[in-house]
């Protein structure tokens, strides 16, 4: 059903072809991603052209077994030397390399058709809040003194304004002068969030308290 366009040697046109529908294939991964995310100009520009980039590194090999080694080195070290992003980034930059892979290897229709179907998968779940929690869970990180016994310090506070809570790590800081605290916290709706971080910030001797509305598990 598909068939690739470089079945042959490489031409100008054959060329101009993939690299045309990477770029405009890219171009509705970048949009896509703005739709659906928040994402800086400069993260949308980087979706429009990493399948080009892509799609030009695999017309270069072009079936020589050293040189796509050496390719999957280069993709590694760039990985390696990124800073991580949140899973929806991650998942769109993979969209795009993928797309850059089908154009490069000439399977052009079979990439237009990979592009429209995931995009619409995409839009399709963001519009209708696929995956979100009906109750809102929250990171807490609280800096605590050294000599306070923080697995009791909080419980009052706790209970007044969650609903429920878990400490889900402590570590040292600072040369060990203080614990750093992690909870996964879940806030009564009546709760003002403002009110319940001063009560910590009394309790923890007005060290660093940082409510997140964002988890961990967002990352990769």
């Amino acid at each position: 059903m598909f068939q690739s366009i470089l079945s042959g040697e490489l031409t100008l046109a054959h060329f101009l072809a993939c690299l045309g529908a990477a770029f405009g294939l890219g171009l509705i991964v970048a949009l896509v991603h703005q739709r659906t995310a928040r994402a800086s100009s400069h993260f949308v520009t980087t979706l429009a052209i990493l399948p080009v980039l892509v799609a030009m590194a695999i017309m270069l090999v072009n079936g020589n077994l050293g040189a796509g080694v050496a390719t999957v080195g280069v993709f590694s070290l760039v990985r390696f030397r990124s800073v991580a992003g949140n899973s929806r980034s991650l998942m769109a930059i993979f969209f795009a390399m993928v797309i850059g892979l089908a154009t490069g290897v000439g399977y052009l229709g079979f990439a237009a058709i990979f592009t429209i179907i995931v995009a619409l998968m995409i839009v399709g779940l963001s519009a209708f809040n696929f995956g979100e929690s009906k109750t809102t869970e929250h990171k807490l990180i609280v800096l605590v003194p050294e000599d306070l016994d923080y697995t009791s310090a909080f419980d009052s506070i706790f209970d007044k304004y969650l609903n429920r809570y878990s400490l889900e790590k402590s570590k040292t800081t600072n040369m060990g002068s203080l614990f750093e605290l992690t909870y996964l916290v879940n806030l009564k709706s009546d709760t003002n969030e403002k009110e319940f971080i001063d009560k910590i910030r009394i309790k923890n001797g007005n060290l660093k308290v940082a409510l997140s509305h964002q988890l961990d598990d967002e990352t990769l």
